[in-house]
């Protein structure tokens, strides 16, 4: 269950299944947190159900950065990989099923896995799927408006709208909830 990438190398199963028993299955309510801001990450986390927020606090007040659901993976990137401790904090924000799967093992398995065929290409594209991904949000929050944004969200992502509280939301799109509130009223007259 660790990678959300495995059914693309189904010659990799074997990998996947022995590696299986090394993962940590936790059933977490929400508002468990996986990774304090300030701790070092240690795991590489797979979403099995539910939902997972990354989040930062900005002088007291929370900052949500991203949202991520079934069949995810994530971790606290540069933490995990140099040892620094984590500027996000995780946190689950529904009742989850996850899997986490030490560093070392991880390490042990991407090691396994470089020689593999096609594997390293794989990798490439999904780090730089998520990094245009990111680069689309940093460009959004600085040339459209927090309407332009919401309804962004509506279109090209209407589960994070129909499942994340709307306070998270509303950190996410870096609005109070009250404008928020002003925003989906006013889409709802539009309509």
């Amino acid at each position: 269950m660790l990678f959300h990438f495995k059914d693309k190398f189904p010659q990799l199963t074997a990998y996947w299944d022995r590696y299986l028993p090394l993962q940590k299955r936790m059933e977490v309510p929400a508002k468990t947190v996986l990774l304090e801001e300030g701790k070092t990450s240690s795991n590489y986390i797979f979403i099995e159900k539910g939902c997972v927020r990354l989040a930062f606090n900005n002088n007291g007040t929370d900052k949500t950065v991203q949202f991520f659901f079934e069949n995810e993976g994530l971790t606290s990137l540069e933490s995990f990989l140099k040892n620094t401790p984590s500027l996000f904090t995780i946190e689950t924000i529904e009742p989850s099923v996850i899997y986490a799967l030490p560093k070392k093992h991880f390490q042990d398995l991407m090691t396994e896995l470089s020689v593999e065929p096609g594997f390293a290409d794989m990798i490439l594209n999904i780090f730089a799927e998520r990094q245009l991904h990111y680069m689309h949000e940093f460009v959004s929050f600085i040339r459209d408006t927090p309407e332009q944004r919401y309804q962004n969200l509506l279109n090209e992502r209407p589960h994070i709208v129909q499942r994340v509280p709307q306070h998270y939301i509303a950190s996410y799109l870096g609005i109070s909830r009250v404008h928020l509130s002003r925003i989906k009223s006013a889409l709802a007259r539009k309509r």
